[in-house]
């Protein structure tokens, strides 16, 4: 069952995506050459406990971390440990935070000092292809639309995308009703979306082919050619006036 906000469930779920915002630019600004990965979710930890916050993350299923970072060839789940952040890394931080028992959550790639022209460019399409697909989250328009945009959008730049992890809903869990694939679907097909669904979107784009595997901590997502992978996120609330992007940084 896709569950529908209210007006007021949406409003705290943009405070919860505010300060999700917050925690992402933070992160962001902490990432160098020679910091590990840790390093980072101690930042994440320290900075939830000052505002009273926690992640919807931590423990669940296990996950031992209140965010995930994802280096290089690594696609998104990555376990912060020992591993050191180069210059020239790509970075992925996927995090989230309740307020309120509501959740918001988002994701952001960026690379480390002195990036290729190649590294720059999946980033920027990734993060571009976010928007396509937010783009079409109008209320009469179908799930599938989401998709289309996504997958139009990655293809055109000779990108592929992760088929084995998608979107999905978020509310009071952080994975609800619909999944919301990034590819693989016909536009104008799927569920009519309507106002007070509230979407995380959030495509994973490799530069090679799209084929990935799971590491042996059960978590960690890999590229199976190991090639560069980036990924983007946003949660967003259908309303009468267009999409709402609760946790725009």
């Amino acid at each position: 069952m896709i569950i529908a906000k209210t007006p007021k469930e949406i409003e705290i779920m943009h405070s919860a995506g505010r300060y999700l915002a917050e925690l992402l630019l933070m992160l962001r600004d902490s990432v160098f050459p020679e910091t590990t990965t840790s390093r980072l979710n101690e930042i994440a930890e320290k900075w939830l406990h000052s505002k009273s916050l926690y992640s919807p993350f931590k423990g669940y299923r296990g996950y031992p971390c209140s965010i995930c970072v994802s280096v290089n060839e690594q696609v998104v789940h990555g376990i912060p440990g020992k591993r050191v952040i180069k210059e020239g890394d790509l970075v992925s931080i996927d995090a989230g935070v309740v307020f309120n028992n509501y959740v918001a959550d988002a994701a952001i790639t960026l690379s480390v000092g002195a990036s290729s022209k190649v590294l720059e460019d999946l980033v920027r399409t990734t993060e571009s292809s976010l928007y396509s697909g937010i783009s079409q989250m109008v209320e009469g328009n179908r799930l599938y639309d989401i998709t289309h945009a996504i997958q139009s959008h990655v293809e055109a730049n000779k990108y592929s995308l992760v088929k084995e992890f998608c979107g999905h809903g978020v509310g009071r869990k952080m994975h609800e009703e619909p999944q919301v694939p990034n590819c693989g679907h016909k536009p104008h097909t799927g569920p009519r979306l309507r106002c007070g669904w509230v979407l995380a979107i959030e495509p994973m784009v490799n530069m090679g082919l799209p084929d990935v595997r799971i590491e042996s901590d059960g978590w960690t997502v890999v590229t199976r050619d190991g090639r560069p992978s980036a990924h983007f996120e946003h949660t967003v609330a259908i309303t009468s006036n267009g999409p709402l992007i609760l946790t725009a940084l």
